[in-house]
This record gives structure tokens, sequence and C-alpha cells, in this order.
């Protein structure tokens, strides 16, 4: 029996004598299987700023009412520590089976340690979870989700009381707590008591008209959505998820009154039956969409979607063929400052220290965008948290106004209500630029192709490397380690002439010059090649994959094709050898 089985066993052992009825029925069933038990006692999750994130099922591996208990005690232990008890937490949940439980099994353990606790009274979106930390002054906030995993993951975030995700300080402080705690003696308060003792506090309609109306006062130019927005006759689907209210209303209230819902995909359902996947990066999110459209003969060019807990907005566009095609998130990313910095300079209201951030994976394209308009741009490690900081910093140094910022997955923010991604907002600044393109006679097709015409042929590609066995962090953080060891001095025929380490942030230049990153440390390598593309590789913060990300230029599609091949096929090959 080996070192690994016998922990895994004896842990096993311990959750079969304190679990009862279901759990333990659950937990007999697999008595004996070796792999099983492995599986999910070995290796407790791991609990980083981006909180937990695995499938659903007991274990100290696996997202249940324990592990949620756990770690929401560490949780409690840090709020208490920072003196936040009459501050509070708030919490929300998104549309997958169990979140409400988790999210109330989470409420429990705070108040039994006699913290306050703001729970919303359904399922919400994630940047509404942030935009409420601020709004009632929260020390921290709990979002249960798993973004846009498939139907048996699920997940818990935290935030700290900036409204954006934990910073590492504070996520080692909790992960400390939560492992010093019994797992199975985590008090939990009545919650219905605790509620009528006013230590929980059930917030809804309320919270979110005032989202809402942070959300509409991002508009830039509101009058072209009255005039236009109709005539877009746009599609949306929330593929089951939180975007499903929000969404419709705040596009009716910017005066999209015929907006269309997939009916299908517009009840809540964390089984998510339509779809493999609910995430809007995958152009199979949109069939449902694009065949109602089809069938009906229907007026329309566009069709967004929303992931389930409504932090990230997918884009479909009719092309010259008249079939859809979805865009990915860095074409977005373009659409939208391009919008934003013009429709800005047209009203007068670009400010002059006016700047937009993105993250160290997204397209160079939209550099290029900002400087040809005179526009600061800074860029910031993967983590919407490291946008929210940005914020933050310059709200109170006043050394830059923020405009936009956004992540290649899909994620968008355009003012400092919340510090998160938002695809309520993201989706009325898609109409509002769609709008603004329509008043001008294109489509936001054409405008995409207006945008490559002036500042070059950019595609990128993002290749995921799965990891498997009983240790996935630990054996991304070998590949990682290997890759530093064996540095490439050639990617795909093209020199490597820097590679950014921003482990140990440093820069090292070819002719063996050192400078700095002037970032935060994390696990990134990113290699810029003599003809200016990039390499970058980094292990996934949530799933146990290793990520490579391709950003290409070149003269036509065909040039950049080529080059994304090349990379691809020799990527591949070293990080699986």
């Amino acid at each position: 029996m080996s070192t690994a089985y016998e922990t895994a066993l004896k842990e096993y052992e311990n959750w079969l004598s304190h679990v009862e009825g279901e759990d333990k029925a659950a937990l007999e069933a697999i008595r004996g299987d070796e792999n099983a038990i492995l599986a999910r006692f070995a290796i407790p999750m791991a609990f980083g700023t981006a909180g937990l994130r695995s499938t659903m099922d007991l274990g100290i591996s696996r997202m249940n009412v324990y592990t949620v208990a756990q770690t929401t005690k560490g949780l409690a232990d840090l709020v208490l520590e920072a003196g936040g008890k009459d501050r509070g937490v708030a919490i929300s949940y998104d549309s997958r089976n169990r979140s409400e439980l988790f999210a109330h099994t989470a409420a429990r353990v705070l108040a039994a340690c006699g913290i306050k606790v703001y729970l919303f009274d359904g399922i919400r979106p994630t940047p509404e979870l942030s935009f409420a930390i601020l709004h009632y002054g929260c020390i921290a906030g709990i979002n249960v989700t798993a973004s846009h995993n498939p139907k048996e993951y699920n997940g818990y975030k935290v935030y700290w009381e900036d409204g954006a995700q934990l910073p590492p300080e504070h996520a080692e402080v909790v992960s400390k707590a939560a492992a010093a705690t019994d797992i199975f003696s985590v008090e939990l308060a009545d919650l219905d008591k605790a509620v009528a003792d006013g230590i929980v506090t059930i917030i809804g309609k309320e919270a979110d008209e005032a989202f809402l109306s942070a959300v509409l006062n991002c508009a830039l130019a509101p009058d072209l959505t009255a005039k236009y927005g109709n005539g877009l006759n746009m599609f949306y689907t929330p593929l089951h998820g939180t975007g499903y209210k929000l969404i419709p209303e705040c596009l009716r209230r910017c005066g999209i009154t015929n907006l269309q819902v997939v009916e299908e995909q517009a009840e809540p359902n964390g089984d998510f039956p339509t779809v493999a996947s609910p995430n809007p990066e995958n152009k199979e999110c949109f069939a449902l969409a694009a065949e109602k459209i089809k069938q009906q003969g229907l007026n329309c060019n566009m069709i967004i979607a929303s992931d389930p807990d409504a932090d990230r907005v997918g884009l479909a566009l009719r092309g010259k063929d008249g079939e859809f095609f979805a865009l990915n998130g860095n074409q977005i990313g373009a659409l939208l400052i391009d919008y934003i910095i013009k429709v800005r300079k047209e009203k007068g209201i670009l400010p002059e220290n006016g700047c937009a951030i993105k993250s160290i994976v997204s397209s160079n394209l939209f550099d290029a965008i900002c400087d040809a308009h005179g526009v600061d741009h800074v860029s910031v490690l993967t983590g919407f948290k490291y946008i929210g900081e940005k914020i933050k910093q310059w709200k109170a140094s006043g050394e830059h106004t923020f405009i936009f910022g956004y992540e290649e997955s899909q994620g968008y923010l355009s003012d400092g209500y919340a510090r998160d991604k938002d695809a309520i907002a993201a989706a009325m600044l898609i109409a509002e630029m769609a709008c603004y393109h329509a008043a001008a006679g294109k489509t936001v097709a054409e405008a995409l192709d207006e945008i490559y015409a002036t500042y070059g042929c950019y595609r990128e590609s993002v290749i995921n490397l799965a990891i498997t066995g009983l240790d996935p962090m630990g054996m991304m953080k070998e590949q990682m380690a290997a890759m530093r060891a064996n540095a490439p001095r050639v990617i795909g025929g093209l020199k490597v002439v820097r590679v950014r380490d921003y482990k140990d942030g440093k820069v090292y230049h070819v002719d063996g010059n050192v400078t700095e990153t002037g970032l935060p440390s994390s696990d990134v390598l990113y290699y810029e090649l003599e003809s200016g593309d990039a390499v970058i590789v980094r292990p996934s913060g949530t799933e146990p994959k290793i990520k490579v990300y391709i950003l290409a230029k070149g003269e036509n599609e065909a040039l950049v094709a080529e080059k994304i091949g090349a990379f691809t096929v020799e990527m591949k090959a070293k990080l699986n050898g």
C-alpha cells in the first residue's frame, strides 16, 4: 500500500466516522476503490486568490458543505482579526446545483462567529456581489460559482473590502486558518434565527436597483441606443445563468424593447441542459439563437451570451455568408476600446489622464488602438483583481482616470462601481457600440474589418493542456520549472529576444541585459520574438491545465495562421515532452 493511499484511506475513514445518512452511504459505495479514495481524499483543494473550484462530491479535494464550512471558518478568522465583524460579509451565488446550499452554509458559519452577513435572496451575477461589497461597506464577500465550468463543478470566490478578489496575503491567512480547523467541528448557526436576530440581512431588489443605476451611469451615448437599439433586433442567451433578469432589464432601460431572449436557455438551470459547457467563448453556445434567427428569417446581425455568473460576455455576428461566427475576447475588447475612445473624444469626455488596462495575455491590438489615439494604457497580470487594484490605486492617487479594462477571456469593465468584470455593463456597451456604427451605416462586423485594415492583422490562439493525476497543481509547477530550466531560444523558427519571467520579476534580454517586469510575482513566462509576436505560458488558476497564449501579427491572415500553426506545434511538443 502506497504512502499516499494510506494517508487518503485514513482521511476516508475519518469522514466515514463523522458523516451520516446519504453522505455515509455515498462513501460506503467507494469502499475498496483505491482510485476513487485517492482522488477525493489524498490532497485537499488549494485555496488561492481565486478561492476554491472543483467537482461536487464528498472529500477534501471536492466542493461540499464540509469544505465550504471549513474555508468559511478560515475567512471568519481573517474578518475578526481585521476588526470587520460589524461591517459584515456579502454573499451571493449563481444558478449551479448546490450553489444556494453552499451560500447558506457560508452564511451560517459567519453568523455563528457573530459576523454580520448580507445574503442575497436568490441567484445574482458576480459583478453585483462586487458592487454590493462597496455599496454596503462590507469588509469581504463570498460568491459561490464555478463561472463557465461544466455542470459537475462549483466554486467559492472570496472578495475583500475593495470589491476585488482576495489579495495573496489575505488568501494565505484564510488558507492557513482553514487548514488548522477541524472540518467536522465548524459551528453552524440556524439561518432563520440569524435572520430574525438581525445578524443576517436578506438583500434583493434594492441592491439590484442600485447596481443597475451604477451600470446605466456607464452609458456613453444613450441617445444612440434609444434611437437605433431596436433596429439591431438583438438576440440574447443567459445560458441558464444569472444574467437572465438584469441584462434584459438593463437593455430595456436603454431603449431596446424588442430584445429576444432564447427561451430554452432563459430559465436558470444548474444542469445546463442545452450546452455541453456554458462558456460564451464557445460558438456552440450561439447555435440555438442562430437557428431561431434562421428559421424565422429575422433581420438580426448579433447575438449576445453571458456565462452562468454573468461576469463574462460573448458576441456572435452575422458574416457576409449569412452565417453567424463567434468573436473571441480580444476582438470584442478591440471593438469596445475603439468605440469608447472615439465616442469620448467626439463628446469631449475623454479625460486628459484617461487610461485603459488589459491583462498581459491579451492582444497587443489593444495597445495599438490606444497608442494611435494618444491614450495611456497599462498591462497587468492575469486575474481581474489586478485591474481592480489599479482602479483603487488611481482613485486614491488621481494619477489616471480608468476608462476601460479587459481580459482576453471575455471579461470587461468600464467604471469603478465594481472591481470585477461585468457582463451586464458589457452587454449595454456592446449594444451602444453597435448603434454607434449603425448610425454610420455599418455593421459591427464591418467595423471590426476596418480595425484590422487600420492596425494590421492581429490574431490570437490559446492552447489548453490538461494535467491529470493526484496532484495536478504540483505537476503544473514541475512543468513550469522544466520550461525555465530548458528555456527555448527559438520558437517557430523565430528568435526569442526577451523572456519576461514574472515569477522572479525579471526580463532577460538576448544581449544579456536584465531589467524588471514591474509587476507582482506570478508563475508566468512571456517569450517575445524578433517578429514582435509573443508566446506566453502559465498554469491555470482555476483548472488543472497549462495554458499557452499565442499573440501574432502579420500582413495578412494566411501568414498569421501559418505562424500560429508553427508556434502551436512547437509549444505542444515542448510541454508534452
